[in-house]
């Protein structure tokens, strides 16, 4: 008999996790469609992800789970969990609590454009500046 709890996470089986036990994720504005950000998630980060219902993901410079506003307070409501053809991207639709996704202080991860003539340019103004957001205590 198998125990339940490998059976409840069946589901996660069928993501293709890459060498390091990671996958992409993107998180996407609910109601707009923008992408705000990509981050990295492992199985535990998903799984609480979707137990929670707020973003949670793998932080490779911190090697530990990183919840989405832990220190900014701008934490992400998940609306939707999606998984591409080839199972190597996690879409997230997401509520953006706070407006702001960067730890720029701006709206949207993606921020810059490329220019003609070949430089990269803001076209996102910073909503918030990042000594204020992170300077909590």
């Amino acid at each position: 008999m198998s125990d339940p709890a490998t059976r409840a996470d069946d589901w996660l089986d069928a993501v293709t996790w890459d060498g390091n036990g990671l996958v992409a994720a993107i998180a996407q504005e609910h109601g707009t469609g923008k992408v705000l950000m990509m981050a990295w998630m492992n199985r535990e980060a998903l799984r609480l992800t979707r137990e929670s219902g707020h973003a949670v993901y793998w932080s490779r410079s911190r090697q530990r789970l990183w919840h989405k506003g832990e220190s900014s307070g701008h934490q992400q409501v998940v609306h939707d969990i999606r998984l591409d053809c080839d199972g190597d991207v996690v879409l997230l639709e997401v509520e953006q609590c706070g407006g702001i996704a960067c730890h720029t202080g701006r709206h949207s991860c993606f921020y810059r454009a490329l220019d003609e003539d070949g430089g990269w340019r803001a076209v996102e103004p910073v909503l918030k500046d990042p000594d204020a957001i992170y300077s909590k205590g």
